[in-house]
């Protein structure tokens, strides 16, 4: 553990600047540093490589990244009248795997709210929309996984809070821009209207992204409500709002530290 994994904890626990200056220190890393210097801690031998190998479980993971598209486009393909079904089970188990445990009542709401998104539009749009969102499900896990890594990155080699903020923010605004533009593709593969697809895609991709690092649920519900209402500016609305929460909640170090 470093001065920012120990940061990264008090700042998950509610500890700010302002808490800090009480015990007469800057911030919240100088508090940081004085905890990590008092605590009794063994020296690493040599600093982790930048790049570790995927291993048999990234693979794994993606494996079943893949699952959802190939079902739905398979069912599709063959005519089958369950299909969007099977793409909607598909999508919403997608969302569930990646989450953290949540504390609090009703943890799976999110979750649940999702799946109801997902069904919903895929009852007004047709089978066409499932399988985009399915398609869109691939490219999805590997931007949060490239963000996860690149974030991770950022707050190894950060030495402030702030300074890692800086640095997240745009990490994350490219992953959800690189996630728009496969979106994009996956609903011109399907043969359904951009403007239907993405943004719900976009809606799914943050949802995934704060499930995964244990943000809040309140505002996920929130514009996942949104999203089911049976208006076009609905979708669109809902994902500005979660990438407003997902700026917010994900340039926090405390949502990317090490269990």
């Amino acid at each position: 553990m470093d001065p920012l994994e120990i940061a990264a904890g008090l700042e998950a626990h509610g500890i700010t600047d302002r808490t800090a200056a009480r015990f007469r220190h800057r911030d919240v890393f100088s508090l940081a540093e004085e905890l990590y210097a008092r605590s009794p801690h063994e020296e690493v031998s040599a600093a982790a490589p930048a790049l570790v190998p995927a291993g048999p479980a990234a693979f794994r993971r993606f494996g079943y990244a893949l699952l959802p598209a190939a079902l739905a486009c398979a069912a599709a393909a063959a005519g089958q009248t369950w299909a969007a079904a099977a793409a909607v089970v598909a999508i919403a188990a997608a969302l569930v795997w990646p989450g953290r445990a949540a504390g609090g009542r009703f943890p799976y709401v999110a979750h649940l709210l999702a799946a109801a998104v997902a069904g919903w539009a895929v009852y007004r749009h047709g089978t066409a929309l499932a399988v985009g969102l399915a398609l869109a499900v691939a490219p999805g896990h590997l931007a949060a996984a490239a963000f996860a890594a690149g974030a991770r990155a950022r707050l190894d080699g950060s030495r402030a809070l702030e300074d890692f903020a800086d640095r997240a923010r745009p990490l994350l605004l490219g992953a959800v821009a690189l996630f728009g533009g496969a979106a994009a593709v996956a609903a011109q593969l399907a043969g359904t209207p951009l403007p239907v697809a993405v943004p719900l895609a976009l809606v799914f991709f943050l949802t995934r992204l704060l499930l995964r690092h244990g943000a809040h649920r309140a505002p996920v519900g929130a514009a996942l409500a949104l999203a089911l209402v049976p208006v076009p500016a609905a979708a669109p609305a809902a994902a500005a709002g979660l990438l407003v929460h997902a700026v917010l909640a994900l340039s926090r170090a405390s949502a990317h530290a090490r269990p």
